[in-house]
């Protein structure tokens, strides 16, 4: 049985595809196709064991993000959408519904393949992690539980779904309690990329996604705090 990591690549145009499906299987990657985002549903509910998914944004039918969405009610692994709309609100709607990273259209062989390898690097981490990320194997922040030995967080018992992205803001962020660190500083530690103005964006989108699955009132934040001028804490505890 081979032990490649796989990747679905799904876009309605087969000459992306393919150039994309030789780009991967180059660098030992196994590579599945899916053509519009409801054969990318189906393909992720049929195989569990998709590491990465590469989504286009503009596809008919059920479009990229539509599909993303669904695709977070099945499964964590990585979403990259791959897309030629560049626009920050078109970002903040990608990573609103669950993605992990954006690639914009052109892009060089060599930047897919960075996040590519970069997301792929943080899900096999998260995914088989079998030992805690620290000492204690569960973590309390105020009345939110974090089990670091599976990677769950709880409020009174309830599962918090998050995507891996979120997880390692989280945890970023939990292991530099009682220090304040900017978009850049979070951005370089959880992404492992390089820090670009729109990056802040992205972080932006992250923590109010945190905010609104972890606070009682998101807009009243008591566990991840804004520290003016300096960026985002969590408070020692």
């Amino acid at each position: 049985m081979s032990t490649a990591q796989q990747i679905l690549v799904v876009d309605d145009d087969a000459d992306i595809r393919e150039v994309l499906r030789i780009q991967l299987e180059n660098k030992g990657y196994s590579v599945w196709e899916a053509v519009n985002g409801n054969d990318a549903v189906a393909a992720v509910s049929e195989n569990p064991d998709i590491d990465l998914i590469i989504l286009d944004i503009m596809m008919p039918g059920l479009s990229g993000i539509d599909a993303c969405t669904q695709i977070r009610k099945i499964t964590s692994a990585p979403v990259l959408f791959l897309t030629a709309k560049s626009k920050e609100s078109d970002k903040t709607a990608a990573y609103e519904n669950g993605g992990d990273d954006y690639l914009v259209k052109p892009f060089s062989q060599a930047e897919l393949l960075m996040k590519v390898r970069s997301l792929l690097r943080r899900y096999v981490v998260y995914k088989g992690k079998t030992e805690p990320v620290f000492n204690l194997s569960e973590i309390r922040i105020q009345d939110i539980l974090i089990d670091t030995t599976y990677r769950f967080v709880y409020r009174e018992n309830q599962k918090i779904e998050l995507t891996d992205t979120e997880f390692q803001v989280l945890m970023y962020l939990v292991r530099n309690r009682g220090k304040a660190k900017d978009a850049q500083a979070i951005y370089e530690g959880v992404w492992n990329d390089r820090f670009l103005p729109s990056s802040t964006n992205t972080v932006m989108v992250h923590i109010l996604k945190l905010r609104k699955k972890l606070e009682l009132d998101f807009n009243n934040p008591a566990i991840i705090r804004t520290v003016w001028g300096k960026g985002y804490q969590i408070d020692e505890a």
